[in-house]
This record gives structure tokens, C-alpha cells and sequence, in this order.
């Protein structure tokens, strides 16, 4: 990854995804760039097109509050994406690096999985690895080569797109949480390793990485089709492990009396 103007590269990203009629302005015909041009995102945050282009250069590296809340509205982010912004325009002084420490679980939130039978439960570290599952969260995503990585199960595993009916949307939100989840530590060693080997091994990854995506795993409703009980509906809820800072606790539910219940019911007997 190139980390040395993850600002101007944000902002060029998601200006050209942008498209001048969908902000009620005039395409014309002359048009040799790829989304809005840096003069009409300059317009539209209220300032200077030169002061802009040095933003996007990487000349200008610190813009104030109050222009980064005019870019985001001019570029219409999302709030995930909004807050990323602010992240990058401020970016966290050099520091000395420790060395990786491998991510572990604490032992209560290991046995407070171990109590919910019934429901699948994992906890992720940073870039997305199952680092704990209780046996119905195991259960889940077993059977395939990267059971254990979600990044690499999306966009690696040869069944990815037969276990998500919905492999699109599950890509983009997987390459978007990633993004989320690294904040703006992209020099984190296991996050150079996966992007890097991602974006050599998988064209999808690195298309979608390419766009800065930005969105906070928090809650959603996801669709498997598992190799033992066949389709099940989720909804997931994701919950921040205040005492590990990156690791998340995702919790998976079904509709009561759905056959998606009946279905992980089964899944749970056939693998206690």
C-alpha cells in the first residue's frame, strides 16, 4: 500500500465516483476525467480550486475541520466515510512501533460465547481473522479454506460466492469494514500483508479497495447458504470489546419460528 498521501488519495477516489448529474449540475461534452472534476468539488466545499489540488497532491496535508466537513458534504459521505476523512486530515503522530503481539481473547468473553448454545457467536480482530467462536459460531463457517479469515474466505475461497447468495453486497461491506476497522494505522504489518496479498491474488479486492469504502461492521441482516443445512437468514449485531480495542463481538440471530431457526437448530445438533 502507499501510505504517503492516504488523504489526497481518499479524496480522489471518491471524487471520481461521483457523477455531475447526480448533484444537479450540467455534464456538457467535453468531459476527460472519470467523475467530477477537482474545480467543481472545489465549488461545491467553498474553496479555492489551487488550495484543493494541493489537498489531492498531497502539498497541503492538514486541512481545518471546517473544510473537511465541506468536502464531505460536497463529496455526499456517508457518515462512516465522513468520520474516515476527519481521521486522515489528522493523522495520529510517528511513533515507535512495538512488535505485533498475536491477538488473544480474554477468557471471560470466551466463556460468556460458550454459554449462548444457541447462538453463533465469533470475535474478530483488526483485520477481520476469527480470533474465538463458540461451537454453533464455528459451526457456521466451517468446511471452507479460510474458515478462520473473513477477508480471505470472501475473496480466496473457491465456495465463497455458493455460501453468500449475496457476494456483491458481502464484498463491498467486507473490503468496507476493513478499511473501518484499520482506521488509519496503515502501517500496521497485518494489515500490509493482507491488502498486499489480497490485492495480488483477487481483481474484486482490488477494485473495491481502490474505491475507500469506508463502513463500521455494526448490524445487518446476511444470507448463507450453508454446505450442511442449506439456507439460513441472519442478523447480525456487532459490539466493540472495550477491554481488547479492535476486536469485535459479532452475534448472530434468526427470526424466531423462521426456518432459518429450525435450520441452525439442526446445524447445532449435528455438530455437538
Amino acid at each position: 500500500m502507499d501510505t504517503d498521501n492516504l488523504l489526497g488519495q481518499f479524496l480522489r477516489a471518491r471524487r471520481e465516483r461521483l457523477q455531475p448529474e447526480d448533484l444537479g449540475m450540467p455534464a456538457g461534452t467535453r468531459r476527460r476525467v472519470r467523475g467530477l472534476r477537482r474545480e467543481e468539488v472545489a465549488r461545491l466545499a467553498g474553496v479555492s480550486t489551487d488550495y484543493y489540488v494541493r489537498l489531492e497532491q498531497g502539498r497541503e496535508r492538514h486541512p481545518s475541520a471546517q473544510v473537511v466537513d465541506a468536502l464531505a458534504r460536497a463529496l455526499e459521505l456517508e457518515e462512516d466515510a465522513a468520520t474516515h476523512l476527519h481521521q486522515l486530515s489528522r493523522p495520529a503522530p510517528a511513533r515507535r512501533r512495538p512488535r505485533p503481539r498475536r491477538e488473544q481473547v480474554g477468557p471471560g468473553l470466551v466463556r460468556l460465547m460458550a454459554a449462548w448454545p444457541h447462538t453463533p457467536a465469533i470475535v474478530l480482530g483488526r483485520c477481520l481473522t476469527v480470533l474465538a467462536a463458540n461451537p454453533l459460531g464455528k459451526a457456521l463457517y466451517d468446511g471452507h479454506t479460510y474458515s478462520d479469515d473473513l477477508v480471505r474466505l470472501v475473496f480466496l475461497d473457491p465456495d465463497a460466492r455458493d455460501f453468500f447468495p449475496d457476494w456483491d453486497r458481502v464484498a463491498v461491506n467486507t473490503v468496507g469494514g476493513l478499511r473501518s476497522a484499520a482506521g488509519d494505522d496503515y502501517d500496521d504489518p497485518r494489515l500490509v500483508e493482507v491488502v498486499g496479498e489480497l490485492s495480488l491474488k483477487s481483481e474484486p479486492f482490488r477494485r473495491l479497495w481502490a474505491r475507500h469504502d469506508v463502513r463500521q461492521k455494526t448490524h445487518e441482516t446476511k444470507r448463507f447458504h450453508h454446505p450442511l443445512v442449506g439456507p439460513l437468514t441472519l442478523h447480525y449485531e456487532s459490539l466493540t470489546v472495550n477491554g481488547a480495542p479492535g476486536q469485535q463481538l459479532v452475534v448472530y440471530q434468526a427470526d424466531p419460528g423462521s426456518p432459518s431457526e429450525e435450520a441452525l437448530s439442526l446445524l447445532g445438533s449435528l455438530t455437538a
